[in-house]
């Protein structure tokens, strides 16, 4: 629409041809550019999920009735610094699919990091609870096998050499995935979707303190 009303009126002033493609290319760039800036803005590159800015927009839709679920993936700098950020990625990314399919109506965010966010529009926290404890056990249960092998420590190169192998299984390895969630919903105590998430954030780090892998309320 905005490149047709562009043409509309340039085609009115002036009859240059050359003229005419130069306005249409421009227009094309600087749409180009804003779909791109919007993109960036509410879409996680690597997760796919939206980004925290759309879950901002969100909670200034939601009802009358709704539960905030906050979930962190247990050790996850454990990954990071053992198989490098590669896998790091590629364990946001796995949680990351389940989380968009976690079910109840519910919308998943990446909220930063290795943290993420699911609302849950017309549930209060009893309703939603079972849901995310499918979601946890789901992620607990999946089989990640890490592709790249750990970074050797106090080992030369020719050291590390000799010990490869000629498997193409070499290095790869099976390891578990945990999650744990805090959750809140709206009441006379939290009344709007901040100190919802406030509330939601203390309980999951309860479940951190709890042991980890674990849905706290």
């Amino acid at each position: 629409l905005l490149l047709g009303s562009g043409l509309a009126l340039h085609l009115q002033s002036s009859s240059s041809t050359v003229e005419v493609v130069m306005t249409a290319a421009a227009l094309s760039v600087i749409i180009a550019i804003l779909r791109n800036s919007f993109q960036l803005a509410y879409r996680d590159e690597l997760t796919d999920l939206p980004t925290r800015r759309a879950l901002r927009d969100q909670l200034l839709k939601l009802g009358r009735r709704y539960s905030i679920a906050m979930i962190d993936v247990d050790h996850f700098k454990r990954f990071n610094d053992r198989y490098g950020h590669d896998v790091g990625d590629q364990v946001l990314k796995m949680v990351a699919s389940y989380l968009a399919r976690a079910g109840g109506g519910s919308r998943a965010y990446r909220y930063g990091g290795e943290e993420f966010t699911l609302v849950f529009s017309g549930k209060h926290s009893e309703h939603a609870e079972p849901y995310l404890e499918s979601l946890r056990e789901a992620i607990s249960g999946a089989k990640f096998v890490v592709r790249k092998k750990p970074r050797p420590k106090g080992k030369s190169k020719k050291q590390r050499k000799a010990k490869r192998s000629g498997s193409s299984t070499a290095g790869k390895k099976t390891v578990s995935v945990r999650v744990s969630i805090g959750l809140a919903d709206n009441s006379k105590v939290q009344k709007t979707p901040e100190q919802v998430i406030k509330a939601a954030d203390k309980a999951l780090y309860r479940a951190k303190k709890k042991g980890r892998n674990r849905v706290c309320t």
